[in-house]
């Protein structure tokens, strides 16, 4: 944690007074955070990201700074969850019926094009769609797998992303997030006290979110396997049994 830069927060005057908890002191005037309670909070929230994973619920990812753009992309396609990495769009949550029609237009769209449908209009209406369709693309592109609404929220930084964590409480869905020395922890759910500027923090706490929901993942996967082997070796037995009879 501490070669990956996550004890390092702002200036004093900028602490929010509930991060106070979290702190292990001040260096040049800049707060340090308390590593040891970063790994108890990030053990909790760990955990939660595991059991949503092993019931396969929906995790959508939030993450507009440009320091966590790519690295929230490449975690999110990975794992095969929604994703929010360039503009948060008001109402993706609060009026998700409005969005998923923009991400059905987005889709028709492609379709078209691709199916060489834009050839029938003319040279003015098909550079028309196909700038609606690149502005589509950069708000919804990622909210595709967003079929319904989210079980489970990853925010990289709720300071940045405050609308999100707004909509998400307002919809009570719970919320992993980071919070620097500047921010509210009891806004969140799960608060990981953690630097949310730094690439190399950002990237750590990433990798152990995706390690943990792989395990949850694989947690489920046998536990269902174990589920119908259990049903089938009953149906067999039984079916031995009645045969006896």
């Amino acid at each position: 944690m501490l070669g990956a830069g996550i004890h390092i927060g702002h200036s004093r005057s900028r602490r929010h007074p509930a991060m106070a908890p979290f702190l292990w002191g001040t260096r040049s005037n800049i707060d340090i955070i308390d590593v040891t309670r970063t790994r108890q909070k990030l053990a909790e929230a760990l955990a939660f990201l595991r059991d949503a994973a092993k019931k396969n619920q929906l995790i959508l990812f939030v993450g507009t700074r440009p320091s966590a753009r790519a690295l929230l992309l490449a975690t999110a396609v990975e794992l095969g969850y929604p994703y929010v990495n360039g503009r948060w769009i008001g109402g993706t949550i609060t009026n998700f019926r409005m969005i998923t029609k923009r991400v059905e237009t987005l889709e028709t769209l492609e379709q078209e094009q691709a199916s060489g449908a834009f050839e029938k209009y003319t040279k003015k209406e098909r550079l028309r769609k196909e700038e609606e369709q690149l502005r589509l693309r950069q708000n919804f592109d990622g909210l595709r797998r967003l079929r319904r609404l989210p079980d489970a929220m990853v925010i990289i930084g709720i300071g940045h992303d405050d609308l999100a964590l707004r909509e998400a409480k307002r919809m009570n869905i719970p919320v992993v997030a980071l919070v620097d020395t500047n921010i509210d922890p009891t806004a969140v759910n799960y608060p990981i006290p953690s630097s949310d500027d730094a690439r190399s923090a950002i990237s750590y706490m990433l990798e152990r979110m995706k390690a943990a929901i792989r395990e949850g993942r694989l947690a489920g996967e046998a536990e269902a396997s174990r589920a119908t082997g259990g049903t089938e070796g009953g149906s067999t037995a039984q079916a031995g049994a009645t045969s006896n009879d």
